[in-house]
């Protein structure tokens, strides 16, 4: 399912006009990546969570040149349905 059939579905469930379902849409996506770029996660109950996992730091081969590398600790999101 794509942005566009989420909007569609916004449409055909509440009557709203495509692009205030699609402004809604927009906000609620800006607020999520909005908090977790802060390291906030977020909690839907009933739908799941989208949390912040920190990966450690590990080593990583260049191929091409057969040497290794450090990849250095980062956070990713990730999502989890209730």
């Amino acid at each position: 399912m794509t942005k566009a059939d989420i909007v569609a579905e916004i449409v055909e469930e509440t009557g709203l006009e495509r692009a205030e379902a699609l402004r809604a849409v927009e906000a609620f996506m800006n607020s999520v990546k909005g908090s977790l770029s802060e390291g906030k996660n977020v909690y839907l109950r009933g739908f799941g969570s989208f949390v912040v996992k920190e990966r450690a730091e590990k080593t990583g081969r260049n191929i091409s040149k057969n040497t290794a590398i450090i990849i250095p600790a980062h956070n990713i999101p990730s999502f989890k349905p209730a």
